[in-house]
């Protein structure tokens, strides 16, 4: 399926240049119509903006350290658009858009980064989306889990497990490759090469051309895309989706982007990183370049687009607000998510704290007095 795109050959699967031009050989390939184009521009805008937001108000002091998105929201938008709602998205920690996608809202992805468990509190019936996963890549495992439990049930539901570039040099992610691969589960791995994991350069990360070519030596199909075309995004996708439906097992896709802001709020990309490089990919960004398209077949205009930024930014501003205001979280959030009944030794601990904490709060009262 996969073959035409071989990334031993240095090939990838581009539909949409940076121009918002779409190449000629697009023949067979599952596309994006123009109205669920206007879909995903709508999606990543939001993405956007939620993200350019909360990273203001990182500055402002009233959010914790945060991680941006901006520049990569072809990948989570176009890959969640490939998939049927009930598949599994098992995310890393920059998905907002697929999150968005989901119907996640705003305000509960807001209270996650301002530390409430509430906010990793996703209803499986209704989102079908795992909590974000700050360990690097022990997320993957649990894709595969999923997909091969859905495999055993008998269903046609597959699983999607995204993962940074970084990520591809810790041991889970090579072991969920394997067992998937021997499985034949119907996982799809999405890498989000965006060239740097914190202040390491992809080219520290692995010797091999590309990420993508790994998938050959665990038995299963590989391809490059542009990650910042959204329209490729989406047929790579949903073509190892149809395969995993069809019972013939995984694949490994490498989306090729760009971090263009820091890792975390509390990164200094300036200390590892050239301006020329940011500059460059800048060019590429993927709302620029849908946005060309859609205003070339007529779907957008510039005032259209400041309007639709307009408004993501007021529901960004609103849905902050809600997650502000939410009820704090209570010391029991710090024992009772682990298990599913609290075991005894945590019970006592959670007694010792409470004990601790009510002494404290008595000597602060009588110094008061």
């Amino acid at each position: 399926m996969f073959e035409k795109w071989d990334p031993r050959k240095g090939r990838q699967l581009k539909i949409m240049n940076e121009q918002g031009v779409v190449g000629k050989a697009v023949e067979g390939l599952p596309l994006l119509s123009d109205a669920r184009l206007l879909q995903a521009y709508g999606l990543m805008v939001q993405a956007r903006q939620a993200d350019l937001w909360a990273v203001s108000l990182n500055r402002q002091g009233r959010m914790p350290t945060f991680p941006p998105v901006e520049g990569q929201e072809a990948n989570s938008v176009g890959a969640a658009l490939a998939l049927n709602n009930d598949d599994w998205l098992v995310q890393a920690f920059r998905e907002s858009g697929a999150l968005f996608a989901r119907g996640v809202p705003l305000s509960q992805q807001y209270l996650l980064w301002l530390g409430n468990e509430v906010g990793s509190k996703l209803k499986v019936d209704d989102y079908h989306v795992l909590p974000v996963s700050v360990p690097i890549a022990s997320q993957v495992l649990h894709g595969v889990g999923l997909a091969y439990a859905e495999q055993y049930k008998g269903t046609d539901r597959v699983s999607i497990s995204y993962v940074g570039d970084g990520g591809t040099s810790e041991g889970d992610f090579h072991e969920a490759l394997n067992f998937a691969a021997v499985w034949k589960a119907p996982a799809i791995f999405y890498v989000q090469n965006n060239q740097w994991a914190i202040s390491v350069p992809r080219a520290r990360q692995t010797a091999s051309p590309t990420i993508a070519e790994k998938a050959f030596g665990y038995g299963m199909a590989g391809v490059q895309v542009d990650g910042n075309d959204v329209m490729a995004v989406y047929a790579a996708v949903r073509m190892a989706a149809d395969k995993a439906r069809a019972g013939d097992g995984p694949t490994l896709i490498e989306g090729l982007t760009y971090r263009l802001g820091a890792h975390t709020t509390a990164d200094d990309p300036t200390r590892y990183r050239a301006d020329d490089e940011v500059a460059a990919w800048r060019k590429k960004d993927p709302l620029l370049r849908l946005g060309n398209y859609l205003k070339k077949a007529g779907k957008l205009d510039a005032e259209a687009i400041a309007q639709m930024e307009k408004e993501a930014k007021k529901a960004a501003q609103a849905a902050f607000r809600e997650a502000e205001n939410y009820a704090a979280p209570s010391i029991e959030d710090s024992y009772r998510y682990t298990f599913k009944e609290m075991p005894p030794v945590l019970a006592h601990q959670l007694k010792q704290r409470k004990a601790l904490d009510a002494q404290v709060a008595a000597q602060a009262a009588g110094r008061q007095a």
